[in-house]
């Protein structure tokens, strides 16, 4: 399948990276609205056409765009690649709020289109590990979980950190739907969702790399401790955060009614699960189910690639907009809980 990306800041090197990987996709074009940044990128990695977006959305020969640009502009540039009839993938969260991203959907459907979006990590060796273990039952009934991303932000180490502080960004809109897509995964659509949110600093400014003395607004919140309720029954506990300098908190865990399993780095393909039984009495590594050949290079891409296979297979695709969706629904859901003061029921819990 020939694809497109929009968008060659600093994210595009990984799905570039990982395209090769892959030998059902076949990166043929390449834009930006700087279209030297586009230039550089085609050159680095061999891709034999660049320009403008308008160019790349008139190219004939793209079959599916990839859409990495910043969150504010998903909407806008998701429904632009619709209407010139070509599939999109989506860096996360392909929308930012839920009534865009149904919107999307349904642009999609009217034109026999396929969206699909980040995060694809679930499809990785570690979490489809960690859900067959599930699935086998090794744990019992899933009753509880607990999901916890916690860091001072990205000015540290992203040369243009801006974005992260603005409505789309914060550290739900940017690292939740990695930890929120496992546990969907993991345990199945979630029913409700309550909180608290808040906002730590209101400046930040970078203290080192490219952006090193940058002052930057912030204008969303930096800081979440919620709950979600799932339709089985089972809940979680949530913190996401960019205000907490250090800690020892578990990244994500599953616990059932005979045992608990400990879930690698929901932001990344790899990594070794563990288990725990009171059998065993102890926390044991599982060997994984699904290992590839790619070790931690299996990242960025796997949700395309899965996407594209799904296309001309003519079966759905897993990393898909109903998906997507289900998570921006969340998302939106906790900001709206920590206003209101309740909880807020899914949109569609299916």
């Amino acid at each position: 399948m020939k694809i497109g990306i929009i968008g060659c800041g600093k994210i595009s090197n990984a799905y570039l990276e990982c395209a090769g990987l892959f030998p059902g996709l076949e990166i043929v074009r390449l834009a930006d609205l700087i279209p030297e940044r586009a230039r550089s990128q085609a050159e680095a990695f061999g891709v034999p056409r660049w320009g403008r977006v308008e160019e790349l959305l008139g190219d004939g020969e793209v079959e599916l765009v990839i859409n990495l640009t910043i969150p504010a502009a998903h909407m806008e540039v998701n429904r632009a690649i619709l209407n010139a009839g070509k599939h999109v993938f989506c860096e996360k969260p392909f929308a930012l709020n839920r009534e865009d991203g149904a919107g999307l959907l349904e642009l999609a459907r009217a034109k026999g289109l396929r969206l699909g979006s980040a995060p694809d990590t679930f499809l990785g060796e570690a979490q489809q590990t960690c859900r067959k273990l599930i699935d086998d039952g090794a744990i019992g009934e899933v009753i509880a979980a607990t999901a916890f991303m916690a860091g001072h932000g990205p000015e540290r180490w992203h040369p243009a950190p801006a974005f992260f502080y603005q409505p789309g960004g914060g550290p739900m809109f940017d690292m939740g739907p990695y930890y929120l897509t496992a546990l969907v995964n993991l345990i199945g659509p979630m029913a409700r969702v309550s909180g608290f949110a808040k906002t730590s600093f209101r400046e930040r400014v970078a203290p080192a790399g490219p952006a090193a003395g940058t002052r930057i607004e912030v204008t969303t919140p930096t800081h979440y401790t919620g709950a979600v309720e799932f339709a089985s029954g089972a809940v979680a506990t949530v913190i996401m955060s960019f205000d907490i300098w250090a800690h020892r908190l578990p990244l994500l865990e599953v616990h059932g009614t005979k045992g608990s399993i400990e879930v690698p780095d929901p932001n990344a393909t790899y990594g070794t699960p563990m288990i725990y039984t009171p059998e065993s009495n102890i926390w044991q590594d599982v060997p994984l189910a699904y290992p590839t050949v790619y070790g931690d290079k299996y990242g960025r891409g796997v949700g395309v690639a899965e996407m594209a296979e799904a296309i001309m297979a003519g079966r759905p695709h897993r990393a898909g907009g109903e998906l997507a969706l289900h998570i921006v629904d969340a998302m939106q859901g906790f900001g709206e809980a920590a206003e209101r003061g309740r909880a807020v029921e899914m949109m569609n819990a299916e």
